[in-house]
């Protein structure tokens, strides 16, 4: 079973994408803030990562920059799920390793779950 940890602070959204990767037979972890998600990814060794940029504690570039620099956590694809669309944000974070840079608001549920199935078909 395939293991997904979700950084993201909104509530709302960790539910519905919860439920929805929990009934494609996914194991999922959720944080609610960077520090957590740090904490958690180091535990439990996800396939893969979603992260939000906009998180209390530690944003998502902070988590990014400290995923990739531990030797532990920084072959994990790490997808970016977030609303902010400068194109420097973008840039940034692919910079920092990240494997896909997805806007919420562009993308619906089912459209996140293919790019979520083909990062992790990819993966041996």
């Amino acid at each position: 079973m395939k293991k997904i940890l979700f950084i993201e602070d909104e509530e709302a959204l960790q539910r519905t994408m919860g439920d929805m990767l929990k009934e494609h037979g996914y194991k999922l972890f959720s944080a609610l803030d960077g520090d957590a998600g740090i904490a958690l990814a180091k535990d439990t060794m996800p396939d893969l990562i979603l992260l939000d940029l906009v998180l209390p504690k530690k944003d998502g570039f902070e988590v990014l920059e400290h995923l990739r620099k531990d030797p532990t956590t920084k072959d994990i694809p790490v997808m970016v799920l977030t609303n902010l669309v400068e194109g420097a944000d973008v840039e940034r974070v692919l910079s920092l390793g990240a494997t896909t840079y997805l806007v919420k608001a562009n993308y619906s549920l089912q459209d996140i779950f293919a790019k979520i199935q083909a990062v992790l078909n990819h993966r041996p």
